[in-house]
């Protein structure tokens, strides 16, 4: 994506609404805080598509969420999309993303139940289940899957970069209905082959490519690519403006 000459342009890219707010979550017992990324020029009485991300602080700060898709909106390359960064303690990380975790339900149940309606009461955002996109990367690209899984209903679009897939992901897709409703944005980085994480060291790239075989026979629609790049955020923050196009471009 080509920088804009001029200072009056780089100033817009960089002008951001985030506001912060938090909800209180029966199913966690706990207040959890999260962010409110609108596009510029928003129209409070709008409806906008929205991109819901885990790990959502580190997708502002390393993705350079906010930013990129400024640019993206700015120059007419996609529509103009909200996105909600919700952030998780590293210390509850595992528990409530992989599908062993013991907090992994609650979080589901959170999320549906808690975040989605507090979002929706007070920002201009879409609701319907297509303009929805959850997204994460390494295990947050997991519970965004897992939470398509289990409510299909509320979720059928999911942005997964360097997915953290387990067994427990391929089980639940094999025992899937169709999953001709799901549409989802998977990325893996070709180096991605011994990723050291909280349940040791992990192929990603070999799980990665056992999950989209799975995902096309239960008729997913699917948009996979492998590319040059490791588990870490360069590669995340350098695909990231390619699967907003893919969601929310023109």
């Amino acid at each position: 994506m080509k920088e804009k000459s001029g200072a009056g342009m780089d100033k817009r890219y960089l002008k951001r609404t985030i506001l912060k707010r938090e909800v209180k979550s029966r199913h966690l017992e706990e207040t959890r805080a999260f962010q409110v990324y609108l596009p510029p020029d928003h129209d409070p009485d709008g409806e906008y598509p929205v991109l819901f991300l885990q790990d959502g602080d580190d997708y502002f700060n390393l993705g350079r969420l906010a930013t990129q898709a400024n640019r993206l909106i700015l120059d007419g390359e996609t529509r103009p999309f909200a996105a909600v960064a919700i952030p998780v303690d590293k210390e509850k990380r595992t528990s409530e993303y992989a599908p062993i975790g013991d907090r992994h339900l609650s979080y589901l149940r959170f999320f549906v139940d808690e975040l989605l309606p507090a979002v929706e009461t007070e920002f201009p955002i879409a609701t319907a289940a297509g303009e929805r996109v959850l997204g994460g990367s390494s295990l947050g690209g997991t519970v965004s899957l897992h939470l398509a899984l289990q409510y299909p209903q509320q979720f059928q679009r999911v942005l997964s970069q360097s997915g953290a897939f387990l067994e427990r992901t391929l089980e639940q897709i094999r025992q899937s209905d169709s999953l001709g409703y799901l549409e989802i944005y998977q990325t893996i980085g070709k180096s991605e082959t011994a990723v050291p994480t909280h349940l040791g060291n992990l192929d990603l790239l070999a799980r990665n490519r056992e999950v989209h075989r799975a995902l096309l026979e239960k008729e997913a629609d699917v948009q996979y690519s492998e590319q040059e790049g490791n588990h870490t955020w360069g590669f995340w923050q350098k695909d990231l403006p390619f699967a907003l196009k893919a969601f929310f471009g023109k």
